[in-house]
């Protein structure tokens, strides 16, 4: 039996056979839809990092970081509840708690601290490691097998964020405890993104990150409700639209594109149109928020650019 029923799915579980890397047109629509998807999914994610750069001026982080995934959880619920889903098998639970822990809790929270202490610009370069992070655990999961080729543009572009962050910081020297924090958000997000993304192939992709953020709400709302108390917000309204963007589009819609691009796959391959997000955040950061637009973030932009364009281009090998 199915692990979700519902009789007005808007997201129907993607079951796919693997790519075996022939030149077939099915296996290319079916490559180009799911790069599609994730690059609908990481244009929304663009705006997470200069969009939480504006909140965190007026709303402390850990409320940043706790009730975004409390608006998202109610919006989760409504949507669960209206379309009649079926709750998951028990089996499952584990690894929507995975999910969660990675792309509910750690990810939102460990960003927003350190976007406290550095310009939107510098996260958005940290977070460039992501696709190789996300890639990574595809394959330890998924036993997909990229050719030498992909491994060397993704290693690439993984080299072109490293650069960005050295750059930026002043050396190896000066590298800020935030991008400590940004690491391990990059971790936490990997670990989220490769599960939900195996998970979306069984539940569907919005289902997926609509359970996982229900079953964070409760952890959530405990650090939401002892932050308001703590420290309770005071922010602008333009502030408030920031954190309005954080909860409802990075936290859940967005979602909706990315694990939809993910389950179809190959999940590696598609991980590496994240190479793309720093580079549309980095020029949000400079349109928005009037952050300095570099000669060095232009030429390792176009440098992720066509690492990106060269992943997305590598074939997978069958999973034997």
């Amino acid at each position: 039996m199915k692990e979700h029923s519902s009789a007005t799915d808007v997201d129907d579980p993607v079951v796919l056979p693997p790519d075996s890397g022939g030149l077939n047109s099915s296996a290319a629509v079916r490559r180009a839809t799911g790069i599609w998807w994730g690059l609908l999914g990481v244009a929304a994610f663009s705006f997470t990092i200069p969009f939480a750069r504006v909140a965190v001026a007026g709303i402390p982080p850990l409320f940043i970081g706790s009730c975004r995934a409390v608006v998202a959880a109610i919006l989760a619920a409504a949507a669960l509840a209206l379309t009649r889903q079926r709750l998951p098998q028990p089996r499952t639970w584990l690894r929507l708690a995975l999910v969660a822990a990675g792309v509910v809790v750690g990810f939102p929270l460990l960003t927003s601290y350190a976007l406290t202490a550095v310009p939107a610009g510098h996260g958005a370069v940290v977070i460039a490691l992501l696709p190789a992070a996300t890639a990574t655990a595809a394959i330890l999961r998924t036993g997909e097998r990229p050719r030498p080729a992909f491994w060397a543009v993704m290693l690439l572009g993984s080299l072109a964020a490293v650069s960005f962050a050295f750059l930026q910081s002043g050396g190896v020297g000066h590298l800020h405890w935030a991008d400590l924090l940004l690491l391990g958000a990059v971790a936490c997000a990997a670990l989220g993104y490769a599960e939900g993304g195996l998970l979306a192939r069984d539940l569907g992709s919005w289902q997926t990150i609509a359970w996982a953020l229900v079953l964070a709400a409760p952890a959530m709302i405990v650090l939401a409700v002892v932050s308001a108390l703590d420290q309770p917000p005071s922010a602008t309204p333009v502030q408030w639209a920031a954190f309005g963007y954080l909860a409802v589009v990075s936290m859940f819609l967005g979602f909706f594109a990315w694990y939809r691009g993910l389950a179809i796959g190959p999940m590696a391959q598609v991980s590496q149109i994240q190479l793309l997000q720093p580079v549309m955040s980095i020029c949000w950061a400079a349109l928005l928020l009037g952050e300095a637009l570099t000669w060095t973030t232009v030429i390792g932009a176009l440098a992720v650019i066509l690492c990106a364009a060269a992943a997305v281009r590598v074939r997978i090998k069958p999973i034997s």
